[in-house]
This record gives C-alpha cells, structure tokens and sequence, in this order.
C-alpha cells in the first residue's frame, strides 16, 4: 500500500547577520591596499609593509609554502625570505582586480620575477585579506603550487639581501 507522504518544506538557515560596514570603511581599506600594490609595483614597499605584527598568514593548499604563518616575523623567516632568496630579480605584481567589503579586501594578480637560474617565475595569485585599523591581521593565500614548487626545488637560496 502506497502511503502520502506530506512534508514541510523549511526556509533555508541563514548564517547570522554581520554588521553592514560602512562605505567609508570600505574605500579606505580599497585604498589602502591598492596603494601597497603601486608600491609594490613601483619598488617602494607592498601591501605586507601593512601586516600586523600579530597577523595569521595562511598559504592554502599543498604547496611547499602550505601552512599557516603566525606573525609578521614567522612568515618573513619561514615564507618570504627563503622565497626572495631564490630570486635574482624581484617579484613584480600586476593587479588584475582589487574588490573591498568593510574590512575584507580580495587582491587578484600574477607575479613575475627572475630566479637565479634566470628563469622567469611567474604565478597567480589570489590574496584574502582582513584589515583592522589599516593593518592585515588575517590573510589567505591561492596560488598555482607547481611554479612556487619548481621554484623550491630547482633554486637553492642565495646569500639574504
């Protein structure tokens, strides 16, 4: 015997609301970071001269660099150095978009540098970052692994800068 069945059907649960940010949060967070990319690209700083001291930095993925990095120190030892290290020509970034909410900012751009093998290295990456009083407390990081891991394993670090 057939039975009917006869349900309810429930709104689906929406996570709880957040505050709205401001507008003006958000274009000074636009910004502040679009002006650490023109350094960057300009030589004269990057977006992680705004780093807190304290801040989490987690490179997603399986990469070699894959883990998380806490504080700006961790990272600079662990991260930046050793990849810098590898290069003979720094890396330079070439935006494609920067899109701000109140305090998160998403960067996308590639990367290209020379290693000292003189191979170019060149990467995509996508960057989210979260901002409190103009410093990145928290970041997560996407990129191509198979460059930055070609990189690590053909280039053994020169002398730091």
């Amino acid at each position: 015997m057939a039975q009917n069945i006869v349900g309810t059907v429930l709104p689906r649960s929406t996570p709880p609301a957040r505050p709205a940010p401001s507008d003006t949060t958000t274009a000074r967070n636009l910004a502040t970071i679009q002006a650490g990319f023109d350094a960057w690209r300009a030589g004269t700083g990057t977006p992680l001269d705004l780093l807190a001291n304290d801040a989490i930095w987690q490179v997603l993925g399986n990469s070699v660099a894959a883990g998380t990095y806490y504080g700006k120190q961790d990272l600079v030892d662990r991260l930046l150095q050793p990849f810098n290290a590898r290069l003979s020509e720094r890396l330079i970034p070439t935006v494609r978009e920067i899109h701000a909410d109140g305090n998160a900012v998403v960067a996308f751009f590639d990367g290209e540098g020379t290693a000292l093998d003189g191979l170019r290295y060149r990467n995509t990456y996508g960057w989210l970052m979260h901002l409190r009083e103009d410093q990145i407390i928290n970041m997560q990081v996407l990129f191509d692994s198979i460059p930055l891991d070609d990189l690590w394993q053909r280039v053994k670090p020169g002398p730091s800068a």
